[in-house]
């Protein structure tokens, strides 16, 4: 596993791409920042909600973009994400409108990431590891990849 260092994001969560496990823990982190701004507060920033909807956003088009790459087929995989910004608009929307509080919202935020990061995303990850495994084979020389495996 990488040297990643996380301060929120639990070992169990890391994915072992260092571009996705840093947008995990960025997630996490403004899940933390909004719930301490809210902390026994009506205060809701409105702002800072949309912005980690923005990030949600912003990691869900980085998978996807690690899936074209690769030429995986992640269509359910972004059917998910899909659903999921739906769901957190709609929720956010109810936030705002004050038909739910924004603690709800956090831990549902939170709930959610961390259920789908373990079975969902590791997998990604992992299919996209083997994936460029598989191809770093194809593109070495017969000689090399014979001389690998004798050694």
């Amino acid at each position: 596993m990488n040297s990643y260092l996380a301060s929120l994001l639990p070992e169990a969560l890391l994915v072992d791409l260092p571009e996705i496990d840093t947008q995990h823990e960025e997630i996490f982190d403004r899940i933390e920042t909004l719930k301490t701004a809210c902390f026994e507060s009506s205060y809701v920033p409105i702002d800072e909600f949309h912005s980690l909807l923005e990030l949600f956003e912003q990691h869900f088009a980085t998978e996807e973009r690690l899936a074209e790459e690769a030429a995986l087929d992640f269509v359910e995989h972004t059917k998910v994400h899909r659903d999921t910004l739906r769901i957190l608009r709609k929720a956010l929307g109810e936030v705002i409108s004050g038909a739910h509080d924004a603690h709800s919202f956090l831990r549902y935020s939170e709930y959610w990431f961390e259920r789908h990061i373990s079975d969902d995303d590791k997998l990604f990850v992992a299919a996209l590891h083997a994936h460029r495994h598989k191809r770093s084979h194809k593109r070495r020389p017969a000689a090399d990849a014979f001389s690998s495996a004798q050694a």
